[in-house]
């Protein structure tokens, strides 16, 4: 048959493809990433097994495989032994080459010792999934060409490249180069587009970045994450359970004092606090010495740009030439070098791992002291607010 059992018209062939490679895209993100790699949700072992049928047939990917390259991404970011990190070997080689670089990392078995724990491990996984990789492949194949005739084997070789271009190449590579940051993770992810729906959630990789083992990808009222929706709805039918989202914090109209529930909410929500900062203090004194520099024209404004990327950046993704940019704005405008100091500074109270909360507390309410002293409006209000910080 030419056009299969099913005879669709154009069109139909075009919402079949989408249909399936969407499915693929939710079984990647939920499945795969969401639930296996960060156990952020749990699945219902019906949706569990489903998506490792459906991932075998229209990809081939091994579950032990994909979580282990992944985990190492993370906690190799952006190194020389980040398995796929495009500030190391080039976007050019991530975007086109990234199924070749998964593949390398995924044939490493020290890569998968140590990162791949905690996968399934049942008969089928050893015995049908993990060793008949290309019997998945193949079986879509006869399934697509059965049901849309010739068209089928169009929509074949689609669903075969979904993944490799879309997951390998444009979320390893594109998502750690171009895009907007809400948060100053210590790392090179952004997040593609606010609207995340064609990659199921992924496109909001800095946000994912920042919170791991979240399970919604979103943070901003604005932004979309159809993966979420996707878990939203299998949470309504009993088969998810998400297990942690974004962390919030609340405040506290009346509190005027740091205590222990401000340390908690500060180190919990860091990633907030550090983006309310250069919101409400480096952003603002930066607007304020740059319309001071008018008469620097053009270069001059230019370099205020710059400047307020180099002043919100974390430190280890300046490279040499933006630290020597960095330090001449510092020098000239004491303003500035005073907010980032004190944005350093506070970084440095959560990087103290060995620290007591006694001592941490002391920290903090020695920083919030000498920040209020340090006559700058904006940080003065900001020391308010950060005073009426409180956990979720």
């Amino acid at each position: 048959m030419l056009f299969g059992l099913l005879n669709l018209p154009w069109w139909g062939y075009i919402v079949a493809t989408l249909v399936m490679t969407q499915i693929t895209i939710f079984g990647v993100t939920i499945f795969l990433h969401r639930t296996q790699a960060h156990r952020a949700l749990s699945l219902h072992p019906i949706v569990s097994h489903f998506f490792r049928l459906w991932l075998w047939m229209s990809t081939g990917m091994v579950t032990k495989e994909w979580t282990a390259v992944h985990r190492k991404h993370h906690a190799k970011v952006e190194t020389p032994e980040d398995p796929h990190s495009p500030q190391v070997r080039g976007l050019w080689a991530v975007l086109f080459r990234g199924t070749e670089l998964y593949k390398k990392e995924s044939r490493d078995q020290q890569t998968l010792l140590r990162y791949g724990e905690g996968t399934p491990d049942d008969w089928m996984e050893r015995n049908v999934y993990a060793s008949h990789t290309r019997l998945g492949i193949t079986l879509m194949y006869f399934i697509d060409v059965l049901l849309f005739g010739a068209p089928g084997i169009i929509i074949w070789a689609i669903q075969m490249a979904w993944v490799p271009f879309h997951a390998a190449g444009v979320i390893n590579g594109v998502a750690h180069y171009f895009g907007y940051r809400n948060f100053e993770s210590p790392d090179a992810s952004r997040n593609i587009l606010p609207w995340a729906f064609l990659i199921g959630g992924e496109e909001l990789h800095n946000n994912h970045h920042t919170f791991a083992t979240s399970a919604r990808f979103s943070v901003k009222w604005w932004e979309f994450d159809s993966g979420w929706m996707v878990i939203r709805a299998l949470q309504f039918l009993g088969l998810a359970t998400p297990k942690r989202t974004p962390p919030k914090m609340v405040l506290a109209k009346d509190k005027q004092s740091v205590d222990t529930d401000t340390l908690r909410a500060i180190l919990t929500n860091r990633f907030q606090v550090l983006a309310n900062y250069s919101r409400r203090v480096i952003l603002p004194v930066l607007r304020q010495e740059s319309g001071r520099m008018k008469e620097m024209g053009k270069a001059g404004r230019a370099f205020f740009q710059k400047a307020r990327t180099l002043l919100t950046r974390d430190a280890s993704l300046v490279d040499s030439e933006g630290q020597k940019d960095l330090e001449k704005l510092l020098e000239t405008h004491q303003p500035l070098s005073v907010v980032y100091q004190f944005r350093q500074r506070l970084q440095a109270i959560w990087a103290k791992s060995t620290a007591t909360q006694a001592e941490l507390l002391e920290a903090l309410r020695e920083w919030c002291c000498e920040a209020e002293a340090a006559g700058i409006a904006a940080l003065r209000e900001f020391v308010g607010q950060l005073r009426a910080y409180m956990p979720a």
